[in-house]
This record gives C-alpha cells, sequence and structure tokens, in this order.
C-alpha cells in the first residue's frame, strides 16, 4: 500500500512533496493502527436509512438518544446500517459547514452516544472535504495571520475569468474577508459560510487523513466524501471531476486500507452517470461504492409518463468493475432531486415536466450559474410522496405507486438506502422554507417520536400502511441472495410499461425476476425461457408464496410489481 500511496502522492504534488510527506502519513497510520478481525462485504441483508441526528425528538432527551431508541424499536430487523447526516458542531446548511470535524454536535448528544448506536448498525458517517465553517478554529486561525493555517484556503484574484467552473449554486464563487487588515477574496463553492479547503497544500491532506483515520476509529464503516468532484481547483477548468480530484480519493483509499481496509469509501458526485462511475477507479483503487443519481428522477419519469422505456434503457448500460464495487441507490435525500445527472438520458422536455411537476405539487426549483451566466435547474426539492402522488387518485392508489417505487430501489444491483422521510410517506414543510428561507428544509422536517408513534399506531393512517409495507418487502428481499449487492443483474425489455429486471445470487443458485408497472392500466406478462430461464427449477411469487408455472400468464395490477422466484430442486429431482 505505501507503494501505490507514494505513486498517487508523487503523481498529485511531484516527487519531493510526496517524499517529504510519506513518513507524516506513516505517523497518522501508526496512531491509529488497531487490531481488527475482517468484516464481511454487505450483502443482501444490507439496508441504510439516511436520517439526521436529530430527525426524531422526544423532549429532555438527547435525540441521538431517542435515534437509536426508535431504531431499536421500530427498525432493528429492517435497517442494518444507518447514514448519520453531519452531526458536528456546525454554523450552516444543517450541518454542512462543519466547525469541528471531531466533535459531537452537543445539542445532539455526545460520542457515547455515536457508540452506542454503533453496536446495533453499521454506521456512515460523513467527511465534509471540500469546505469547512467560516467559525471554524481552522479558518479563524487563518485570518489572524497564523502562519500554520496559510494557504488552508484558496485565495483567487477577483479579476480570474472564473467562466468555466461547474456551479453548484448561484450564488458569488468568491466572497471577501479581511486578513491581517488585508481583503481576501477566497473560493466559496457552496456559500459564503463554506470556505473551500486548498488541497493543493500537502498539510490541508494531511489533516483531513487525519480526519477519516479518526472516524474509522470511531467505527464508521462507510465514509461519504461529500462533494469529492469540487475538491481540487485549477483556474481555466471547470473544477469539478479533475483527476486531482481522482487522486484524492486514491490517497484517502490507500491511507484508509493501511489500516482499515474494511471501511468502504462513498464518494458523493452528483453528475451524470457516465462521470460519476469514473470514481470505481479500476474497481480497487478509488471507491467501493457510488450513489446512484439517475435512479430517483429516471423512476419519477418513469411513473409521471406511464413508460418504462429510458429507465431500461439506462438500467441495462449499468456494469460493476469488480466484485468489491457496487452501487448506493436512493430515491430521496437530505438534498432534493438531482437534475444534473439526468443530463443525456432524459431530453430537456422530459427534465422540463418534472421541474413543473415539481412546482404543480408544491415543492421548489434550485438553480445553478452556469458558464454562460445563465440558470439551470440544479434539484428538485420536494418529498418523495409529494412528487409521485396523483391529486386525481385516491390514497390507496398513491400509496401503491409509492410503495412500487421503492421495489424498484430494492430490486436494483447495489445498496437500497431510503431517506427518513420515505419510511412514512408524508408532505413537504412548506412552512420550514418560509421561516428559514433555504428551499431544501422542505423536505427535512424533524418527527416528535411521541407525536410520529400516535401515526405508527394508527393501522389506517398513510404513516402505518407505509411504514408497515416498507417493512415487510425490505423482509422478503433480505433473504433473497439473488439481491446481494455483487450479485448479477439483468434487464429485460418487456412493454413499454413494465421495468423487469433479473437478480442471480453470486453462487448462480437463485434468481429473481422483479416486474414493475409503472402505468396506471394492468399489464400482463407471460412467464418463458426468456424472462425466466430456469423453467425446471421450482419458482413462486414472493410476496403471495404462490406457485409459479412455466407458460404461466402473470397480471401486474396498475402502479403494481411482483416479485417472482426461483430456487432449491429441479421439478423431479
Amino acid at each position: 500500500m505505501t507503494v501505490a500511496l507514494l505513486e498517487h502522492l508523487t503523481a498529485l504534488y511531484g516527487e519531493t512533496v510526496a517524499r517529504s510527506i510519506l513518513p507524516e502519513i506513516e505517523k497518522l497510520v501508526g496512531k491509529y493502527r488497531r487490531n481488527s478481525r475482517p468484516v464481511p462485504l454487505p450483502d443482501e441483508s444490507t439496508v441504510a436509512l439516511i436520517c439526521y441526528g436529530d430527525s426524531f425528538q422526544t423532549p429532555g432527551e438527547p435525540p441521538l438518544k431517542t435515534l437509536n431508541i426508535f431504531l431499536t424499536n421500530y427498525l432493528k430487523d429492517t435497517i442494518s446500517a444507518v447514514h448519520l447526516l453531519p452531526f458536528f458542531p456546525y454554523s450552516s446548511d444543517d450541518g454542512f459547514s462543519v466547525i469541528g470535524y471531531k466533535a459531537v454536535n452537543p445539542a445532539l448528544g455526545d460520542w457515547p452516544e455515536i457508540e452506542t448506536l454503533g453496536a446495533s448498525f453499521d454506521l456512515i458517517f460523513d467527511a465534509v472535504v471540500n469546505h469547512i465553517s467560516a467559525q471554524s478554529d481552522w479558518f479563524r486561525e487563518y485570518l489572524a495571520g497564523n502562519l500554520a493555517f496559510d494557504n488552508f484556503f484558496i485565495e483567487t484574484d477577483p479579476d480570474a475569468d472564473l467562466s468555466a467552473v461547474t456551479r453548484a449554486r448561484s450564488h458569488p464563487l468568491l466572497t471577501n474577508f479581511l486578513r491581517n487588515g488585508k481583503t481576501v477574496s477566497l473560493w466559496t463553492t457552496f456559500s459564503a459560510d463554506q470556505i473551500d479547503l486548498n488541497f493543493r497544500n500537502p498539510a490541508v491532506l494531511l489533516r483531513m487523513l487525519d480526519v477519516l483515520l479518526f472516524y474509522a476509529r470511531q467505527s464508521a464503516r462507510i465514509i461519504r466524501l461529500d462533494a469529492i468532484g469540487h475538491a481540487w481547483k485549477s483556474l481555466g477548468t471547470t473544477c469539478l471531476n479533475l483527476p486531482e480530484a481522482h487522486l484524492l480519493v486514491r490517497i484517502f483509499r490507500a491511507a484508509l486500507d493501511m489500516v482499515f481496509p474494511d471501511v468502504l469509501l462513498l464518494t458523493e458526485t452528483n453528475v451524470p452517470h457516465a462521470e460519476n462511475i469514473q470514481y470505481f477507479g479500476d474497481g480497487r483503487n478509488e471507491a467501493q461504492l457510488v450513489y446512484q443519481f439517475p435512479l430517483a428522477g429516471l423512476v419519477i419519469h418513469s411513473f409521471q409518463s406511464g413508460n418504462a422505456i429510458k429507465l431500461t434503457r439506462w438500467a441495462q448500460t449499468l456494469a460493476l468493475n469488480s466484485n468489491s464495487c457496487t452501487y448506493f441507490n436512493l430515491l430521496a435525500s437530505h438534498d432534493g432531486i438531482g437534475v444534473r445527472p439526468l443530463i443525456g438520458i432524459l431530453t430537456d422536455a422530459e427534465i422540463d415536466a418534472l421541474v413543473q411537476r415539481t412546482l404543480a405539487h408544491g415543492g421548489y426549483v434550485s438553480y445553478k450559474t452556469t458558464g454562460n451566466g445563465t440558470n439551470d435547474p440544479y434539484e428538485l426539492n420536494i418529498t418523495l410522496f409529494d412528487m409521485l402522488a396523483d391529486p386525481e387518485l385516491n390514497e390507496p392508489t398513491n400509496i401503491r405507486k409509492f410503495i412500487t417505487a421503492h421495489a424498484i430501489l430494492l430490486a436494483m444491483p447495489g445498496i437500497p438506502a431510503l431517506y427518513y422521510h420515505s419510511l412514512f410517506g408524508n408532505s413537504g414543510d412548506r412552512s420550514a422554507v418560509e421561516t428559514t428561507g433555504q428551499k431544501r428544509a422542505v423536505n427535512r422536517k424533524k418527527f416528535d417520536l411521541p407525536v410520529l408513534e400516535n401515526e405508527l399506531n394508527n393501522a389506517a393512517s398513510r404513516t402505518c400502511r407505509i411504514f408497515t409495507e416498507l417493512k415487510r418487502l425490505i423482509a422478503i428481499r433480505k433473504r433473497q441472495p439473488a439481491f446481494n449487492p455483487y450479485g448479477m443483474a439483468n434487464v429485460i425489455s418487456m412493454t413499454d410499461r413494465l421495468f423487469a429486471i433479473q437478480r442471480i445470487s453470486p453462487d448462480g443458485r437463485q434468481i429473481v425476476l422483479a416486474v414493475h408497472n409503472l402505468s396506471d392500466k394492468p399489464v400482463q406478462f407471460r412467464i418463458t425461457d426468456e424472462v425466466f430461464p430456469f423453467k425446471n427449477f421450482e419458482t413462486k411469487n414472493l410476496l403471495t408464496n404462490d406457485a409459479v408455472n412455466f407458460g404461466q400468464t402473470i397480471k401486474v395490477g396498475a402502479f403494481g410489481f411482483c416479485w417472482l422466484i426461483a430456487c432449491g430442486l429441479r421439478r423431479g429431482n
């Protein structure tokens, strides 16, 4: 690993600097080295929940303790991993403007609560590597003129041509600050409170490696590299997904592999699919996990159009680089639904239809500034239920559509992750947007746990019906080796209205055919060799346990789905 690490450092900084900082990295590795037994790779039982440390609250109780109580009482046998969105002290952006990387926000609890949570669930930590809060000690020391923090941030000529830079927001790219009586213009990609770090300075790399190793020691099973694609800047380029950003990931991976080889990296790069999967590297030297960002928009488009063609064609292009890399799939998140990953898959008119649907269904649209000065939609800020629901349909039908969307999520190759709002199918919190002025707040409501529990105890409520059905579906999925994240997947073209995918277990002994109806009319298909090539195996419907015969015609109801399984002994054996 040291050889690979030196190679990546040399490519990034040159041989002289690389050889000077390699001993510092080896010291860090020695500082965190510990004996650990191998941890198995994720499997079909791996299902993640995305939430904040205070997503669930009980008066007078640390929110992290409340979260653990809720998960233990309601999801212990359903969820295996928890993506705990930034739980550090912060100054803005609901945690993504980090004041201190190694502290727990005292409003949430402290490290013992994190440790208790980690005893029952695999934990996913955010490493906010691109930027740090303007209120952080690092930045305060920089502004005070502390030479140890020279070049920690990116000072830029305000007259420089920055038109090629790919923006994530519409605010100015540079923000002025006063340092030792002198005005400096600093790079602030995401907001004036989030100051971009300068990885051209090896001291910044060493600091961030220390943070990553610390997270691994604190039992992070997966480390999410937030906005990693923006981490390296070079004037005259897009400053997004540059080769140097990939080198940073490779350095992080090599350092972690030296001491925590079971910790997985997840890259957060909200970019078109072809660029996104480049973060797998060669399958062994970059991230083990990448987000499958196009999935959400494509599923919504498919329901909106009643047509699965675009989803099917895209899914047929998916491939994995190795048996240790896979996708991290989601339909909703704290950020909303990304638009940019859909470019090149959906037409401009189809993307605009999603934008118009968002606005018509009570959501908001966030825009980014392009190189030519125009504003393009960047993300759709709306809850998934509001986006999928049709006011002309009754509640049971909208719930069925919502569950079928998650059936697609659970059937896709990779690790499925559910945003906490999706557990209950709740609608957006427009009042929070009005209060905070932040469009993303529509999808970040916090739950009063006693109130939520009353809803969960009401069998007739939307909350209870969706929660119960999702738990049932996940329980079925977790028992099928065919849904292993590293298993094979074949996407089949049936009719325009059906999205069908075969999942095959790594040992080839089980196959699941998952068929989803994206339209408001029932659709039939026939069990043939093309769709289910295990005709000599015992087969059944996983949802009903009814036997399925070769040649049988299966009817899938409007906005419904079926999962068929073939496994066990051949008939006649």
